[in-house]
């Protein structure tokens, strides 16, 4: 079976057949083989590289619906002072969830290293990851740039 469409939610017509749960870093496809929570293959084969996010509907040919989950994965809680903190996570250009009282970060160690000389205290934990979408909402920084040659 083979899903060439997207959905929100809001737009899709019908029950859910299934759900597939998937990492932040799997979220980002256009041609790949999953597998629903319950067991069944799928191929998603969308017209270009796409940023999906939970509550997306992939809609197979037959008409069924397979919801999209995030998947728990492994993440570093991050307290102090948030502003700055967030300032050098962004200048890594790494992806990061704002909370009123913490920053989310996938859990990596050269990035806790950087963090706790800083200053803050990480902690980790396990969870969906639903970072900050991108500059000017589109999703992800996918082939942004910042006006100028690196060259």
């Amino acid at each position: 079976m083979t899903a060439r469409a997207l959905q929100t939610h809001a737009h899709a017509h019908g029950p859910v057949a299934d759900h597939v749960s998937l990492t932040y870093d799997a979220r980002i496809l256009r041609r790949k083989r999953l597998v629903t929570d319950h067991g069944e293959p799928f191929v998603v084969d969308l017209p270009q590289t796409t940023s999906v996010d939970a509550g997306h509907v992939f809609v197979l040919d037959d008409g069924r619906q397979i919801a999209v989950i995030a998947a728990d994965e492994a993440l570093m809680r991050v307290t102090g002072d948030l502003v700055r903190l967030a300032w050098h996570i962004g200048n890594r250009h790494a992806p990061c969830a704002i909370l009123p009282d913490a920053l989310v970060v996938q859990r990596e160690k050269v990035m806790r290293a950087m963090l706790e000389q800083l200053g803050a205290t990480v902690t980790d934990v396990d969870g969906p990851f639903t970072p900050e979408g991108g500059a000017y909402g589109h999703g992800r920084t996918m082939g942004h740039d910042h006006g100028h040659s690196h060259a």
